[in-house]
């Protein structure tokens, strides 16, 4: 049966990733019985647009984990926090040995940057450090360790090949299984970069190439510039910006979003994770609420941290980042939401007598048919025929895309 989805956090030691796990984890809803792995995973939240916006059931909406307000669900989605890397890490330097051992299970990639220069590249309290640096040599050290694997056996690696006549794909999965490839991501390597020649005869070049490539496709990953609120984060954004693909970026602030949620906890401010507003009591009194929503008054000295926060983060951002870091590394992924229910036509899932819809959501990779979703979701447990909203039956190869097919009833 498919394993959901890892998307693991790194960075170097004081980069601010203890931070972001606990922004992108602390969310307002129940939370499944497997909240807490293992020291090194949690759970976060994937904001996403749930299907009782469209079906028109968003007051029967009631996930059993995670949460639905006003039509934006957050789903669980598994995190793991690996261990601060810090240059050298490919030749066991810090805590790189555990640092790589826990990356080959992951999916995805965020990498925590430090965009504010103050740490070091061993995460030593500085000023003026060049951020873009770390992002050059974390990336290396993924290389370097995968590629100094390959290298140490490559004369075995290229008998073997030529003795049982393999594809160049098999070969290269024999070796790469071990950071959690599978044969497609390897065949999706090669054809990208169109590799003529016979493996036996790669040069060095050739197989540093192909490394490179491999890490691409199977760890893609999210810079998360973070600390965007110190002074000294503009010139630095500016640069990173120039080097590296927009697409991979995302501008936060991690200490700005676990300060909110902690305030909308205490009932001192109103705030939705990844919303580009806060509301405080003074703010719902002047918008005609006498109530102030019933909101905790505050002193001066929180007046001026929220207003400084609104100014340095809400208004110039939209957001303080973090609810994007995910959303970013699901797109990295090609994740599709789909919403199993037992009733097709009332979108419910429990009992007969219950009337709660869309309990469950799960994430699926890009591609995914309605086979795929089944086995997922059911296991070995045999299908007789799967039906879609409307009561139309769907096959079982057909594809699963957001708005189609992502609402099934398992028969």
């Amino acid at each position: 049966m498919p394993r959901d989805p890892l998307i693991a956090l790194v960075g170097k030691p004081s980069s601010g990733k203890s931070t972001t796990l606990n922004s992108l984890t602390d969310a307002t809803s129940k939370v499944g019985p497997f909240t807490t792995i293992d020291p090194q995973r949690a759970i976060g939240y994937l904001q996403i647009e749930c299907a009782c916006v469209r079906t028109g059931v968003s007051d029967r909406c009631k996930p059993n984990y995670g949460s639905c307000v006003d039509g934006r669900r957050s789903v669980p989605i598994e995190l793991l926090d690996v261990a601060g890397l810090v240059p050298g890490a490919h030749m066991g330097k810090g805590l790189g040995n555990r640092f790589l051992d826990d990356l080959r299970h992951a999916d995805a990639l965020v990498h925590v940057v430090d965009v504010s220069g103050t740490t070091d590249a061993e995460g030593k309290a500085t000023r003026g450090y060049d951020p873009s640096q770390d992002i050059v040599w974390l990336r290396s050290e993924i290389v370097r360790w995968i590629q100094g694997n390959l290298m140490e056996k490559w004369g075995s690696i290229k008998r073997r090949h030529v003795a049982v006549k393999a594809t160049a794909v098999e070969t290269l999965q024999n070796q790469f299984s071990g950071y959690g490839s599978t044969t497609a991501v390897v065949a999706r390597c090669l054809d990208r970069m169109g590799l003529k020649e016979p493996l036996q005869d790669w040069s060095n070049e050739t197989i540093e190439r192909v490394v490179n490539t491999f890490t691409d496709e199977k760890f893609p990953t999210v810079i998360a510039l973070n600390k965007i609120d110190h002074p000294d984060a503009d010139k630095n954004i500016a640069k990173i910006a120039k080097q590296q693909d927009a697409q991979s970026l995302v501008l936060c602030s991690a200490i700005s979003e676990v300060f909110l949620r902690k305030l909308a906890k205490q009932g001192f401010v109103k705030y939705t994770p990844g919303s580009d507003f806060v509301d405080t009591r003074n703010d719902l009194v002047a918008s005609g609420d006498p109530t102030g929503g019933n909101l905790k008054p505050l002193d001066d000295k929180l007046t001026t941290r929220i207003d400084n926060l609104k100014d340095m983060v809400l208004y110039r951002f939209g957001s303080t980042g973090v609810v994007q870091v995910l959303s970013r590394a699901a797109q990295l992924l090609g994740l599709v939401p789909v919403f199993p229910v037992r009733n097709i036509h009332s979108f419910t899932s429990g009992s007969a007598s219950s009337t709660a819809a869309f309990r469950d959501c799960v994430l699926v990779a890009r591609g995914s048919t309605v086979r795929d979703v089944f086995r997922k979701v059911m296991g070995d447990a045999p299908m007789a025929y799967v039906e879609t909203e409307g009561g139309r039956r769907v096959a079982e190869d057909d594809v699963v895309v957001q708005g189609k097919n992502d609402v099934s009833g398992q028969c």
